[in-house]
């Protein structure tokens, strides 16, 4: 049985590690975005974008998919660790419907898009992921305890 605990344990860890690593990627990319105002040329900033929305959107699946899900389906939890985590959920998916759809918006070249809103949409990004950093970190300790 400890041989079991130990490995949910490593897997909890590689999970909460892979999340960081794929959250400081997503975070770093996102500051040089931002330092890139003002956003007047479209052709510059384009690749940039798309490597972010790439990457934001692997970061938001891994996050949803993999953490969310691995703490709601791991049996060995409280009922409370449970009941907070189905607490967190209705903000923890509207954030990732807000990644997509700036993702959306601002993919790799299938369509145009103007930069007039970029600055205001970059900025209501941060402002959710900032919050869903919050909401992972809280996941990631249920994970780990």
């Amino acid at each position: 049985m400890n041989s079991v605990a130990n490995n949910t344990s490593s897997n909890n860890l590689h999970l909460v590690t892979a999340l960081q690593e794929e959250r400081s990627a997503v975070w770093a990319l996102y500051c040089q975005l931002a330092e890139m105002k003002p956003f007047s040329s479209e052709n510059a900033i384009r690749p940039m974008l798309s490597e972010f929305s790439q990457l934001l959107i692997d970061y938001i699946s891994f996050g949803h998919f993999s953490i969310y899900e691995h703490l709601i389906a791991e049996k060995q939890h409280q009922t409370s660790a449970l009941s907070h985590a189905e607490k967190i959920y209705p903000a923890f998916s509207s954030i990732t419907a807000s990644a997509v759809t700036f993702s959306d918006t601002y993919d790799d070249g299938r369509r145009k898009f103007n930069t007039a809103n970029l600055a205001q949409d970059l900025s209501m990004l941060g402002e959710r992921l900032a919050e869903r950093m919050e909401l992972e970190d809280r996941l990631c300790s249920m994970l780990l305890h």
